[in-house]
């Protein structure tokens, strides 16, 4: 099967909202959700928007997002990619789908500048965070924050890009043209 990863429009904020409330429940914490579509489409879609959301599909199923924001980094004097949510609905899981998300994320965090590339991780959540140790993140002792930054970041997204280039099945579209990633540091 095809993966697919495309920047979300408008019309995905109801889709958005509806995975971010699976999140929640994931996380125990459906309780917390107060958004509303009109906060998703203000949020992610109106002309100030800072924050940015892509759509994952494996064939012709929607499967997850991801949310995400540029930082910024005193001690670098460089902004930074906030990855907010990544989420991959359960039965689609260990088919690549988060890994060519975060491999997408990491290609935008190169070819923008990008100090380095952090999320989150709640503590109890070990298969993510074997994942994200798996892929050269590390923890940050007084956080639970987690980065991918210089040549780890620079290996990530060329090996993600050698991926697209050498697996027919990986094909990342951006408005709607399918771009295979050269391997090199330039554009994903």
């Amino acid at each position: 099967m095809t993966i697919q990863i495309r920047d979300a429009v408008r019309a995905d904020a109801a889709l958005i909202l509806g995975f971010i409330t699976e999140l929640a429940i994931f996380e125990k914490a459906e309780h917390e959700v107060v958004a509303t579509l009109a906060d998703i489409e203000d949020s992610l879609f109106a002309a100030d928007a800072t924050a940015r959301a892509l759509i994952c599909s494996i064939g012709d199923k929607t499967v997850g997002y991801a949310v995400y924001f540029f930082s910024y980094s005193t001690w670098l004097g460089r902004k930074g990619l906030y990855l907010e949510d990544l989420y991959i609905s359960p039965e689609y899981r260990g088919a690549g789908a988060g890994k060519c998300m975060l491999g997408h994320l990491a290609c935008l965090a190169r070819d923008t500048a990008c100090g380095r590339f952090e999320w989150s991780v709640l503590d109890w959540n070990e298969p993510a965070i074997q994942f994200y140790r798996s892929i050269g993140a590390s923890a940050q002792d007084e956080w639970v924050r987690y980065r991918i930054a210089g040549d780890a970041l620079l290996d990530f997204a060329d090996q993600h890009a050698r991926r697209l280039l050498n697996n027919e099945s990986l094909v990342c579209v951006k408005a709607s043209t399918a771009v295979p990633h050269p391997p090199t540091h330039g554009a994903c």
